[in-house]
């Protein structure tokens, strides 16, 4: 299979929940090495700016996340402006590789991202 070239070279994946948003950030390295870091954070406002906060640490361009439920719209709105966002529809995300953990979905989701 042929390998895909990567589009971005710093992204990350956002799972949003209710109680917390599971983010996990991915770079190309200059040797084209892949970095991964995770992390959780809460919904509310101060959080999320912490969240832009750890996202800006990478200089992340461009962030994905799912659009479950409403819980999305105030993490896209705190985002938008500071980073590309985009918003993917979750049932097509569900078709990819079994994933059963949330910081596995933001890996994922950040994969294709990228």
């Amino acid at each position: 299979m042929e390998k895909l070239e990567a589009l971005y070279e710093r992204v990350c994946g956002l799972d949003v929940h209710k109680k917390s948003v599971v983010a996990c950030r991915r770079r190309i390295t200059a040797s084209g090495r892949i970095e991964k870091d995770g992390a959780t954070f809460g919904p509310t406002t101060p959080q999320v700016l912490a969240l832009l906060g750890w996202l800006q640490e990478w200089n992340v361009t461009h962030v994905a996340m799912e659009s479950t439920g409403v819980y999305w719209q105030p993490v896209w709105n705190l985002l938008d402006g500071h980073v590309e966002l985009l918003l993917v529809n979750a049932r097509h995300l569900k078709t990819g590789p079994g994933r059963k953990t949330d910081v596995k979905d933001a890996a994922w989701i950040a994969q294709l991202l990228q």
